[in-house]
């Protein structure tokens, strides 16, 4: 099955001319990696490429390769033959990115999260890939895509990201084996990885200050989780991209077993980002129930209210499911 799918991705690659590719708001290391990979290969191919993403390129990964061609999307929609779209669970979360694109021929949706219901045409989801970009390098590889050190190192960014640096439990012995390709295709690790983890902004480490101070903890120490407010983040001068991997300080803490990262947004939204360490304690089953998505481990929602009121509803579902979890 997979093959026939890479087939198909494959033919759909060669016989189409113009490409927009595409990722969720507020994108991270797999999102970006993967635009810019499929980018680069499309571009080798002698493709017509677009790739957008509604942030544009974050500054922490403005060090990959080629990063210049990710832009935000253009102010008037516009028509292409293939509209990809990568790493992206529900389709609303492509964002602006989604609606420039007027028209398209084919939509291939390529990712990894086990709640992508399977929008568009041409669909490969693995679930027990650890990244998007995980995918993509067996999709090159499969079809004989043009491959570059360019290509390696921002398969290798996303894949990194993806897995805490090859640290998680969705981290398997091909990923590792792809790692090793890539650093075969010419990846530094040692430069890639100081740029990744060592490369902070002072403003990040000021915002985890802030956090640990609104840290607390529930069902006895199994559920601990910290608040980001909109004067919080104004006053810090702080950016969204800033947040990323904070959540893991939660996690770390001995008897922790869900964290859960609340950040307020306009019109009277909470972004909520979730991680787990136990299987049992199903975090994207609860995203699900406030409209979001993701993985076992690690899940996502927007929910409405405001921040306290998010909090008090979230975090009595996470006590639940934590509480049964430990208690099977």
């Amino acid at each position: 099955m997979t093959t026939t799918k890479f087939q198909e991705i494959g033919r759909a690659l060669r016989e189409h001319q113009r490409f927009v590719v595409i990722s969720h708001v507020r994108p991270d290391g797999d999102a970006l990696g993967s635009q810019l990979a499929m980018g680069l290969a499309l571009k080798h191919l002698g493709k017509d490429v677009t790739i957008w993403n509604e942030d544009g390129m974050l500054d922490k990964y403005s060090f990959v390769p080629r990063a210049e061609l990710l832009t935000k999307p253009a102010a008037e929609p516009q028509e292409f033959d293939v509209m990809i779209a990568l790493d992206t669970a529900i389709q609303n979360r492509l964002g602006t990115a989604g609606d420039a694109v007027r028209a398209a021929k084919l939509c291939i949706n390529i990712d990894h999260h086990p709640s992508n219901p399977g929008y568009g045409d041409i669909v490969y989801i693995d679930a027990d890939a650890p990244a998007t970009g995980q995918i993509l390098f067996e999709l090159i590889r499969s079809e004989g895509l043009p491959f570059d050190r360019e290509i390696a190192e921002n398969l290798y960014v996303a894949i990194s990201t993806d897995t805490g640096s090859f640290q998680y439990p969705n981290t398997t012995a091909r990923t590792f084996e792809i790692g090793a390709e890539l650093i075969r295709a010419g990846v530094n690790v040692g430069r890639i990885s100081q740029q990744l983890y060592e490369n902070y902004p002072r403003r990040r480490i000021e915002l985890l200050r802030e956090l640990l101070g609104t840290m607390r903890f529930a069902a006895d120490g199994k559920v601990a989780s910290f608040s980001l407010s909109m004067e919080t983040a104004k006053r810090l001068g702080v950016l969204p991209e800033d947040n990323e991997g904070l959540i893991d300080h939660l996690r770390a803490i001995r008897g922790v077993v869900i964290a859960v990262f609340f950040e307020e947004l306009p019109e009277n939204k909470v972004r909520v980002s979730m991680r787990s360490k136990d299987e049992a304690a199903d975090v994207c089953a609860i995203c699900k129930q406030f409209g979001g998505g993701g993985h076992t481990l690690a899940a996502g929602a927007r929910v409405r209210g405001s921040l306290a009121e998010a909090e008090q509803r979230v975090l009595a579902v996470a006590c639940d499911t934590v509480s049964a979890a430990t208690n099977r």
